[in-house]
């Protein structure tokens, strides 16, 4: 609750952002860090906060590019194994000793949500963020993948077996877009915000 509390007071200074989410293991000399790097960068110049996990790989890229176009880059960092040092490239750096707080704090204070290639934490949080918005725990908002080449099997799979089985509605399909056009990604961002403004005035679903 303390990780919670301090990050929360933090992040009201700054406003929404855009949590980016992917890999600690993609390498700066990967198409994915490029790619990870050229989005921090367009969503700094578009005026919006990146809010990444401070770690290397992709949360690396997107703090660099963000934080080299003079934008606000934010570090949600953890300390793992294969994870000992926090990146660089933060204006703004968050500790964390739990998983859940880090996690909580992304969907708190995000008006959208990118994910680029990873392993089992970033779907961890894509899931955990589609099923926030379906459920609508937490406000509507963009949820773009990146990587079209990465993501095509897992999405034909959701649409196959739990969309095919009844599992999820057809509507659930729409909670998501698979782009690897960064323009598209900003515009499809900046036109929600400006259609969804007030977000402090959202009510959440409640247990019936």
């Amino acid at each position: 609750m303390a990780e919670m509390k301090t990050a929360a007071d933090k992040l009201e200074e700054i406003g929404w952002g855009v949590s980016v989410f992917g890999s600690a293991r993609i390498r700066p000399d990967s198409p994915y860090y490029a790619l990870g790097e050229a989005l921090g960068e367009r969503l700094a110049k578009a005026g919006l906060p990146v809010i990444a996990g401070g770690g290397p790989g992709i949360m690396e890229a997107a703090n660099k590019g963000a934080f080299e176009a003079g934008g606000t880059s934010i570090g949600l960092n953890i300390k793992l194994p294969r994870e000992k040092e926090n990146n660089q490239y933060q204006t703004h750096s968050l500790a964390f000793d739990y998983f859940y707080s880090r996690k909580a704090t992304f969907f708190m204070h995000s008006v959208a949500y990118i994910a680029l290639p990873g392993g089992w934490g970033t779907l961890d949080e894509v899931f955990e963020v589609l099923t926030l918005v379906q459920t609508r725990k937490v406000p509507p908002a963009p949820i773009v993948l990146i990587g079209k080449s990465f993501w095509a099997g897992l999405i034909d799979w959701i649409r196959e077996q739990q969309l095919g089985n009844k599992l999820i509605s057809p509507q659930d399909m729409d909670l998501f877009c698979l782009t690897d056009d960064l323009d598209e990604v900003v515009a499809h961002i900046e036109t929600f915000c400006a259609s969804f403004q007030d977000r402090n005035r959202y009510e959440p679903a409640l247990p019936e």
